[in-house]
């Protein structure tokens, strides 16, 4: 009867693992991990939103798409297309885009590479993602193995005890013991093996020359080619392959964007944070309305897959309505019923713009939302040092692109652009630290959400050389 007791212990003890979660981390393919969420923030209908695909745990099954927007819009209808790259099996739906969205739920059959597209107020958007699901690992096999054996074994030891025969028993007992320093040999060293790829995870990558894949080259043209101040316009930028010279398709979702688009006038009064959809493999686009004739500059800051990130700068002209428009051009100019999100139209110099492109409240500087300014430390920078850019928000915010605020600095002739965010900063305060780079005048923008809309807050930072500070 001793034995037999021994032996229920030692069953008890072997099985409890089995009634806990054993599990192990989530692999990453790329940026996203399987169970996690895909964030995809696309400036659409003159609205900028962000399009959320919910992990899913298990093919066939669910897979939830909701829309949050940030702009303000109600109820924006999206048309929804899943289409499977390997099968091309395709569902469909619609989601509102909305300040706090339902989600959408489609069904999916198999993991791999998938498309969604996107449609709304007249424009489609194409984006690839792959559908991931946890693969069990070797390790959680000999955990669940070596626990189940044993626990058969002990049971197999408890009838063989209670019946006298201890040979057998002690035969048994010693079986399950093995199985149960192997399922533990497994617990301890499970999590110092590399997790293996989920399934739907793309192939695997040899090193590659150089340590990445070549830079990006891009070619930006408008539609029409001649866009006129006060009509909308499309942006388009083609990305090709510096070594190959085929279209880059590629591209990686970083802060929550295949690509952010920043367009500004020469002098600055101009200002476009913006993230274009992709219509084709190597081509983004985006719906622009300029107020005024000159030349602009779009900087595009885009990462590729197993590659860092790259900031491509290209200029494009605006021009005066009047006779010298190109024949044809009122044809192409659209439909003139777009709107630009988050825009700043101020003089580029003070906070003091009046937001004409859709900041929300109708303001885009700090003056005008009754909130002071920003503040830097030092009062005037030090080029090379870092400097520190404080300011209160109009209101709670909220997160977007993945941060609670992005500054964006640019110094005169545009041949610089920076982008840094907000440090974590517990309540509505926002603080950056950010190093100029050389002496001279800079235009900066700050950039944070609330509930329903973007804020943007212009203002001009001098900075002076090293050897002027005291």
């Amino acid at each position: 009867m001793r034995l037999a007791r021994l032996l229920a212990l030692a069953a008890l003890l072997a099985l409890l693992p089995v009634l806990l979660p054993v599990g192990a981390s989530p692999a990453a393919a790329h940026n996203v991990s399987a169970r996690a969420d895909l964030r995809i923030a696309q400036t659409i209908a003159g609205t900028e939103l962000t399009v959320v695909v919910k992990g899913t745990s298990r093919v066939p099954g669910p897979l939830r798409i909701g829309i949050t927007a940030y702009q303000p819009v109600t109820a924006l209808p999206v048309a929804l297309e899943v289409r499977s790259a390997e099968d091309g099996r395709t569902v469909t739906g619609q989601a509102l885009a909305s300040a706090d969205p339902r989600y959408t739920e489609l069904r999916v059959e198999r993991t791999g590479p998938h498309v969604l597209t996107l449609r709304a107020g007249g424009e489609s958007a194409v984006v690839p993602f792959r559908v991931l699901v946890e693969r069990g690992s070797g390790a959680e096999l000999l955990i669940y193995g070596g626990f189940f054996v044993a626990g058969v074994l002990l049971v197999g030891g408890l009838l063989f005890g209670a019946l006298a025969r201890p040979g057998p028993a002690m035969a048994v007992a010693a079986g399950a013991a093995a199985g149960v320093t192997v399922a533990a040999m497994a617990v301890v060293f499970e999590p110092m093996v590399p997790a293996g790829p989920p399934d739907g995870a793309a192939p695997s990558v040899t090193a590659l020359a150089g340590g990445g894949r070549p830079y990006v080259q891009e070619r930006v043209t408008t539609e029409p080619a001649r866009p006129v101040a006060g009509e909308e316009f499309t942006l388009r930028v083609d990305l090709v392959d510096g070594s190959t010279g085929r279209p880059v398709d590629d591209l990686t979702v970083h802060h929550e964007a295949l690509a952010h688009l920043v367009v500004t006038s020469e002098d600055g009064s101009y200002f476009r944070h913006v993230h274009p959809l992709r219509t084709g493999p190597g081509r983004l686009e985006v719906r622009l309305r300029a107020d005024r004739s000159g030349r602009y500059l779009a900087h595009t800051e885009l990462e590729r897959e197993d590659s860092g990130g790259q900031l491509l700068t290209s200029a494009f002209a605006v021009h005066a309505p009047g006779p010298q428009r190109a024949t044809g051009d009122a044809d192409d100019a659209g439909d003139g019923t777009g709107s630009d999100a988050n825009a700043s139209t101020g003089d580029g110099t003070g906070g003091t713009g009046d937001g004409t492109g859709g900041t929300g409240d109708g303001t885009g500087g700090g003056v005008r939302t009754g909130v002071a300014g920003p503040v830097l430390t030092p009062v005037v920078p030090v080029a090379g040092r870092p400097a520190t850019i404080e300011m209160d928000a109009a209101g709670p915010v909220r997160p977007w692109l993945g941060m609670a605020g992005h500054l964006i600095v640019r110094d005169r002739d545009g041949g610089f652009l920076g982008h840094v965010h907000e440090m974590g900063s517990p309540d509505s305060r926002l603080r950056f630290t950010f190093s100029f780079p050389a002496a001279g005048s800079y235009l900066a923008w700050v950039q944070y959400a609330l509930a329903g809309r973007i804020v943007t807050v212009p203002f001009t930072v001098e900075v002076t050389a090293q050897e002027n500070a005291r």
